[in-house]
């Protein structure tokens, strides 16, 4: 469970800097230059990805349950995901409608995949894991909107191909993760 904490704390922290500290991180940038704070980010970022998933698989070999979800409780989660999906890709789609209306599209696609799994998952590593995602997600929405908002940022409209082309990637993700990498990478077969 260490490891997994630990690994949470490094990638969120890592990810939390423009929400406590947006001053600071402009400061190091410009002090150290964007390349480097890119490489140092990303190396934070990396190495809690492997503790996440190492402490998370360790923590799964001796689940401590906390709740049992009904069974149909699956089948929710896995038609939850698929709008996660698409405010995934929706984030890397250049002149998207969906990124005009939402703003933070992937991490209001984080809010919704870890609420959706948390639904199903009731172990203290799933809390951990999924609820500390879903904590961060809400907040760093809740800053990135209302900064938004204090300096009159808007999004482009975008245009009606690319929201399409958003939707198509979106559900094609998830179609791909809900019936073949989820059970290739996790053990988890969403619809099984």
């Amino acid at each position: 469970m260490t490891l997994l904490l630990l690994g949470l704390l490094l990638f969120l922290g890592s990810h939390s800097i423009h929400i406590v500290a947006p001053k600071w991180r402009a400061e190091q940038i410009e002090r150290f230059g964007e390349l480097t704070w890119k490489g140092v980010y990303a190396l934070l970022a990396l190495l809690g990805i492997v503790l996440i998933v190492y402490g998370y698989g360790e923590a799964r070999l001796v689940p401590e349950v906390l709740w049992v979800a009904p069974t149909w409780t699956r089948h929710v989660t896995a038609l939850l995901v698929l709008p996660a999906f698409i405010l995934l890709v929706a984030a890397d789609v250049p002149g998207n409608r969906i990124k005009c209306r939402v703003g933070h599209p992937m991490v209001a696609g984080v809010t919704v995949w870890a609420f959706a799994h948390l639904l199903t998952n009731g172990t203290v590593a799933d809390l951990l894991l999924f609820g500390g995602f879903l904590a961060w997600a809400v907040t760093s929405y809740a800053v990135c909107r209302s900064r938004d908002r204090r300096m009159g940022t808007t999004y482009p409209q975008g245009t009606v191909a690319r929201a399409i082309a958003t939707l198509v990637g979106g559900v094609t993700a998830w179609v791909a993760c809900a019936f073949w990498l989820h059970d290739l990478l996790f053990g988890v077969r969403p619809f099984g």
